[in-house]
């Protein structure tokens, strides 16, 4: 989503990086090249002035205040980025719960931004933190609205309160009430209204909206927006805000071609956070929304925080354990271990996402995209079709196992024997780490279905050659 946003600010700070010393010329173009690039990525022009004349002023101010010979274009960096972060909303905000269970949070929005997924995709969230979430169906306007939503509840095992069929038919508020009296009832500390929504901003969208909070005086309500929707978040957002009014903001579909816009605009035009973020169509693509990280992304440095934390939810403690314990003993890394991480890597998503949160992976990003995510499949299920012994010990692997092993997988022969020539060559990649050695790359991964990471060693870099102390010979040197 932010691709066009982070190359923009990746080529103004290069540039004030090779200047060394930075005159308020220098910022005052910088500055001109920031505003282009938020115009291009929609954000909406009132956001973009105050921001650039913000970041202008405190620039100046910053470069006035440092010392000679400091970095000036860190400087004028981190200006950037905590401005960022201040627009964007400061800090996270999280879900105030209830004193007196349930906890009731409703969900506005226009129709086609993806409301009735966002349900599920919060109460699933909300129900791996060991909450209990009943989800109400309470758009009874949209075609299989309450049966999207009852398929959702299912299949994420929370239950779904839905006394109508909807199509049509039905009152929405009362469905609400009723909805909140048998979470009461039945002891679930959290529930999730679903509402329906328009193809356009009306008097009837509004008024239902409102009825359903009058009835509901809901703890939480969340302005669900698609983020691909440009320059029309801020109309939107406002006539929300105006008719119905919201505590916080869900950002959907942040895994698009959107520009970035409507995060930037909406956060500083309501002073409403947003609380949310959904970044991809499986259910367990939703996350709080941290300001600093997505500054982080913005200005290229990837997001650290979320990817350790998306590590530790995916890794088992006791298998990470018991690798570490493998590792320091000096036992083999085997195709079992290997085939436990491929699984638990599959938990955090797709590679190129987690290669996107790293710092720099702007500028890797057509390697990332020709990433082939099937390379992956077919390598798991290489070492799936192997037998126990197999993977612990490749050495056993004959011809006729081989061609059992590629039938299993559906894969040649000859694939399965690029994959164990690669894996024995990652296995004493990781002898040599054990010996305390520094490898050049990793040279068996990039036939396992994973990227190659491959830094030059010293046998590869140019030597360089001495100069000579004669003026002459060292410019006829300099010229060849």
């Amino acid at each position: 989503m932010l691709d066009l946003l982070t190359s923009h600010f990746n080529a103004v700070f290069t540039s004030l990086r090779l200047r060394g010393k930075i005159s308020k010329g220098d910022i005052e173009t910088s500055c001109e090249q920031i505003r282009q690039a938020l115009l291009e990525s929609d954000v909406a022009l009132e956001v973009v002035e105050s921001f650039v004349a913000q970041i202008a002023q405190r620039s100046i101010d910053a470069l006035a205040l440092i010392q000679p010979g400091s970095n000036q274009a860190k400087a004028v960096f981190e200006v950037v980025n905590s401005s960022l972060v201040e627009i964007l909303g400061g800090s996270a905000r999280r879900v105030r719960f209830s004193k007196n269970p349930p906890t009731v949070i409703m969900l506005a929005g226009l129709q086609g931004a993806g409301k009735t997924t966002l349900a599920g995709k919060l109460a699933k969230f909300f129900a791996d933190q060991g909450n209990t979430p009943l989800l109400v169906a309470s758009d009874l306007q949209r075609p299989n609205a309450v049966t999207q939503l009852q398929i959702l509840g299912q299949s994420i095992g929370v239950a779904v309160f839905a006394p109508e069929a909807g199509n049509g038919v039905g009152d929405p508020v009362k469905v609400a009430q009723a909805g909140v009296e048998f979470a009461k009832a039945k002891q679930y500390n959290m529930v999730i209204v679903d509402t329906a929504g328009r193809l356009g901003i009306d008097v009837e969208l509004m008024k239902q909206a409102g009825d359903i909070r009058d009835a509901l005086s809901p703890d939480e309500i969340l302005f669900v927006v698609d983020a691909m929707i440009g320059q029309d978040a801020l109309r939107t957002s406002q006539a929300f805000l105006d008719g119905v009014g919201f505590d916080g903001v869900v950002l959907t579909k942040l895994d698009g071609d959107a520009r970035g816009g409507a995060a930037l605009s909406i956060a500083s035009l309501t002073k409403r956070p947003i609380m949310f973020v959904s970044t991809g169509e499986k259910l367990g693509d939703f996350d709080i929304f941290h300001p600093d990280r997505m500054a982080s992304r913005i200005l290229g440095m990837g997001d650290v925080a979320t990817l350790a934390e998306a590590a530790k939810a995916a890794f088992d403690g006791d298998t990470s354990a018991k690798l570490e314990a493998k590792f320091a003993s000096g036992q083999d890394f085997t195709l079992e271990d290997f085939l436990d991480q491929l699984q638990a890597m599959s938990k955090m998503g797709s590679i190129s996402k987690i290669l996107g949160m790293l710092p720099g992976s702007g500028a890797m990003k057509k390697a990332i995209d020709s990433l082939d995510e099937g390379e992956i499949i077919a390598t798991k299920s290489i070492v799936q079709s192997m037998t126990p012994i197999e993977r612990r010990d490749p050495k056993v692997l004959n011809g006729s196992r081989r061609s059992r092993i590629a039938l299993g997988a559906g894969r040649a022969v000859s694939d399965v024997n690029n994959l164990i020539d690669r894996f024995s060559a990652a296995q004493k990649m990781i002898k040599q780490v054990r010996n305390g050695a520094t490898p050049a790359g990793i040279p068996g991964m990039a036939g396992m279905g994973m990227p190659a990471i491959a830094p030059k060693s010293a046998a590869m870099r140019p030597k360089k050659k001495s100069k000579s102390g004669n003026p002459a010979k060292r410019a006829q040197e300099q010229s060849q």
